[in-house]
């Protein structure tokens, strides 16, 4: 039998570590202070995100981007989008462990599967016959990066949108929504500034499109007043694309009419999805007792195999109370959302994983994930 060292038995604590044996990655743990450590797959069923991410308490292993927690057993025992916890749910068995010499070494026959490797990346060929986001048209650029190539833009079929140049490297499967062009002459807009991430764009898309995340990775943001537990949801197909229109209940605490006694700070909202092929996403927030409306136009752009440029567009009526909020407002609301996607990107710091996996069995989809589910099946079939 062959033992491999991965740690030394000192430097393992309550906190995961990630560890790498033959090429497989690994997390370890001690579930208490002065418990023997356990190992795993580095890797959450669920979404496939590092547990080296996750934290411990209560003896539990809680994954950081949805909060599924696991015993030390590896059993699930906590799905906190939903109440029944599905089959599958449970970390697969990790490697046998013995400890000698101060140092926690596993058995290579016990070694977990790798990674999927059927993904669509951001060099996916498919992908060539779509429009991608490649630069505000501010920028005025001459070339740009795109699907691990450089494109001249001066020979390259392009067309402007909301401020932004649009490529196309072959015949375009589909064309842009129009969902926001009616409300993007009458609100106020502000463009974010050009984020990077090292996730390919077909996950970008998914972390968007995820109505459970928000309680765990943007907990210092917005997420500590939202409810875990996702209400059943529809969505609609359309060609190359979904939509899906849901109502939330929110904390509103700067609306006008909280602070005036008039309304409750506990309020609804209409927020609707809006998702075109292959990375064109929008989400609008109404507002149903105040009355305001932010509109968020999302688009990823697959630079290369590990980089995405990420672009964001704020479109706003009605906020503070007043139909054109003023340039100070606007600048604040822009930096809240800076904030948010910055929690975002943390996480997506620590993806291992090079792209979005399309068959279903490679993931454990939930109720709450429904709109990665038709985003998969969408994308899946431009790829086709």
């Amino acid at each position: 039998m062959q033992w491999l060292p991965i740690a030394r038995d000192a430097e393992v604590s309550t906190r995961p570590l990630a560890v790498v044996a033959d090429g497989v990655p690994l997390v370890v743990y001690r579930p208490e202070p002065d418990a023997d450590p356990v190992v795993f797959a580095d890797r959450c069923p669920h979404r496939l995100v590092p547990l080296s991410a996750a934290v411990v308490e209560d003896g539990r292993l809680r994954c950081a981007y949805h909060g599924w927690e696991f015993d030390a057993s590896g059993a699930c025992v906590t799905v906190p989008s939903q109440g029944p916890i599905p089959p599958r749910a449970s970390l697969p068995p990790g490697p046998p462990i013995k400890i000698f010499d101060g140092t926690i070494h596993v058995l290579a026959a016990g070694l977990p599967a790798p990674d999927p490797t059927e993904l669509l990346t951001n060099e996916d060929p498919a992908l060539r016959h779509g429009w991608h986001p490649v630069g505000l048209a501010t920028e005025r650029l001459d070339e740009v990066q795109l699907l691990g190539e450089t494109f001249r833009l001066a020979e390259s079929r392009t067309q402007e949108r909301w401020g932004m140049i649009w490529l196309a490297p072959d015949e375009p499967k589909v064309g842009l929504f129009t969902d926001p062009d009616a409300d993007d002459r009458d609100y106020a807009g502000a463009w974010l500034p050009p984020a990077r991430t090292p996730a390919s764009a077909g996950l970008v898309a998914d972390n968007f499109l995820d109505v459970a995340h928000f309680p765990f990775v943007h907990a210092k943001t917005f997420g500590a007043a939202e409810e875990k537990t996702v209400p059943r949801y529809e969505v609609t197909t359309e060609p190359y694309g979904c939509r899906s229109v849901q109502e939330q209940w929110f904390d509103n605490p700067e609306d006008p009419g909280v602070l005036a006694g008039i309304r409750p700070v506990r309020q609804r909202r209409r927020a609707t999805y809006v998702y075109r092929a292959p990375f064109q996403l929008l989400l609008r927030l109404e507002e149903l007792d105040a009355g305001a409306v932010k509109t968020i136009l999302f688009f990823a752009q697959p630079e290369s195999a590990t980089s995405t440029r990420i672009y964001t567009k704020m479109l706003f009526h009605g906020i503070g109370g007043v139909p054109d909020p003023s340039a100070e407002v606007i600048a604040g609301e822009v930096a809240f959302e800076e904030a948010v996607l910055a929690e975002d990107l943390e996480l997506q710091q620590r993806l291992r994983i090079t792209g979005l996996p399309l068959r279903m069995r490679d993931e454990l989809h939930v109720r709450a994930d429904l709109l990665g589910v038709h985003l998969r099946r969408i994308l899946a079939g431009f790829a086709s």
